[in-house]
């Protein structure tokens, strides 16, 4: 029953699928190179041509590096602010006001500043991901148990034994709750981030096929998109799950 009622969805999705481009094509028969049938027979060719794995990779390295970015500046500053709670009220308007600007918005900033190529794809990718694991970060500092701090300083335990072996075990699920969070978003502004300047990704994939109006084989680039991201966040779901089963034990 757990694999009968998703396939059942998959099955439902890709009835709707047919039937709205069936019925749209009949006004603008180019529609009909968006159908699931033209979707998988594009999926064939760009996979009979063998660039795939190449922009694949090239787009998971960049995730990899923007994901990296974000943990080195969101988790040291998390748990700075969580334990800091004057500073993190002080810091907090102007942070949630950066928070609420698009990743994407920065593009041109960061054309200006970065130039083309993947300097500019890192930092967006960062930024996007940058505050669920920074506000995450501190929101579970403040649920740490005060205790538990109390308890290690007055074995003089010293601030970076009491950030490794209290704080950051007992932020663990939430901070991999949060990357999780962020790989989505990074996942999303991947392929927009992907047009500035690089000549090789699913985002450059995706121009490249408009550009040829190989639109059966943009379609088929989409599934790969959507397929990559659910299995991306089924992975971290899965290390929460075997996280929180450890824990369990212990």
């Amino acid at each position: 029953m757990s694999t009968l009622l998703p396939a059942l969805g998959l099955l439902l999705g890709l009835l709707i699928w047919s039937l709205l481009t069936a019925i749209l094509s009949q006004g603008n028969p180019i529609l009909a190179e968006f159908s699931p049938t033209s979707a998988f027979q594009g999926l064939g060719t760009t996979l009979a041509s063998g660039v795939l794995p190449a922009h694949i990779t090239a787009s998971l390295i960049r995730v990899a590096v923007g994901l990296a970015l974000a943990i080195t500046v969101a988790l040291p500053l998390g748990l700075l602010l969580g334990l800091q709670r004057r500073l993190e009220q002080t810091t907090s308007a102007v942070f949630q006001f950066i928070r609420m600007i698009s990743p994407l918005s920065w593009m041109p900033i960061a054309v200006m500043v970065f130039g083309v190529g993947d300097l500019p794809v890192f930092f967006l990718l960062m930024i996007a991901a940058i505050w669920p694991i920074l506000l995450t970060t501190i929101s579970a500092v403040h649920q740490v148990d005060p205790l538990f701090i109390l308890v290690a300083r007055s074995f003089a335990a010293q601030p970076l034994e009491v950030v490794s072996r209290i704080i950051l075990p007992a932020i663990r699920p939430s901070l991999l709750a949060s990357i999780r969070v962020a790989v989505g978003l990074i996942w999303v502004v991947l392929v927009p981030a992907e047009m500035l300047g690089v000549n090789s990704g699913l985002g450059y994939l995706i121009l490249d096929c408009r550009d040829r109006l190989a639109y059966g084989e943009l379609m088929g680039v989409l599934l790969v998109i959507g397929l990559i991201g659910w299995g991306l966040d089924a992975g971290l779901r899965q290390l929460s799950d075997v996280d929180q089963r450890l824990r369990l034990k212990i």
